[in-house]
């Protein structure tokens, strides 16, 4: 029987300043290297096939926010460190 306590390992923490998420482990720092690399491998295609290479971003953009979401904290708007 796995203990309910039992916290997951984030990927993703908090931001300490407004709203997102930071990389704390390395599989949060891969994911936010394969987007970069994506997307600049998408931006300077844009010549060919705009609309496609538009859409693969969005659709990129989605699939990273929902990770996050997925293996990081809730986010929520925050303005430094509780006291």
């Amino acid at each position: 029987m796995q203990n309910k306590n039992i916290q997951k390992k984030l990927w993703f923490k908090r931001k300490t300043y407004g709203w997102g998420w930071t990389p704390v482990a390395w599989q949060g720092s891969l994911v936010i290297v394969l987007y970069v690399l994506f997307i600049v491998s998408g931006v300077a295609d844009l010549d060919h096939e705009s609309f496609k290479n538009i859409l693969l971003i969005i659709l990129a953009t989605v699939l990273l926010i929902y990770i996050c979401y997925k293996k990081g904290e809730k986010p929520k708007w925050q303005w430094g460190n509780k006291k």
